[in-house]
Order: C-alpha cells, then sequence, then structure tokens
C-alpha cells in the first residue's frame, strides 16, 4: 500500500498538508466536509502538490517536514513539481 504526502490549496488561499494511502478519497473528504477541521470550513480544496512515500511512517515523517517550512517555501516546492 502506497502513501501520499499532499498539500492542498483551500478556498481562502491557505495550505493544507496531510498524508493518505487514497488521494481521491482523501480530496473527496476533504470536498464534502468530511476531513480535516482545518479545511473544512475553507472548501472547496485543490490538490497542488503530492509525492509518494514507502510507508506510513515515511510519509509522516515527510508531512513533518514539509509543516515547518514557510509559506515561500512550501509555494516553491508546489512550483518545482509543476
Amino acid at each position: 500500500m502506497d502513501w501520499t504526502v499532499y498539500i492542498l490549496r483551500c478556498a481562502d488561499g491557505t495550505l493544507y498538508c496531510g498524508v493518505t494511502n487514497n488521494i481521491e478519497r482523501r480530496l473527496s473528504q476533504h470536498n464534502t466536509g468530511k476531513g480535516a477541521k482545518y479545511t473544512m470550513r475553507r472548501a472547496p480544496v485543490t490538490l497542488v502538490y503530492n509525492e509518494e512515500a514507502p510507508d506510513r511512517s515515511a510519509a509522516q515523517k515527510r508531512e513533518a517536514a514539509i509543516k515547518k517550512l514557510s509559506r515561500a517555501q512550501k509555494l516553491n516546492l508546489i512550483q518545482q513539481a509543476v
């Protein structure tokens, strides 16, 4: 089972980072108000970045590293992936 680290752009322009093993299902959850509390009031959300990880532990470590980045660094990461 592959894991994905992802970044969403919320309707208010903020960024949200998370992990999942099913990106399509998780994106749907975020957009229907069944995802994280943070995205519940900021829908709709758009997937702007995703990165595969070999397992849940690696995905969570990468998520933690991304969350420590500044907004500018996150935007740069997103831009480099395009």
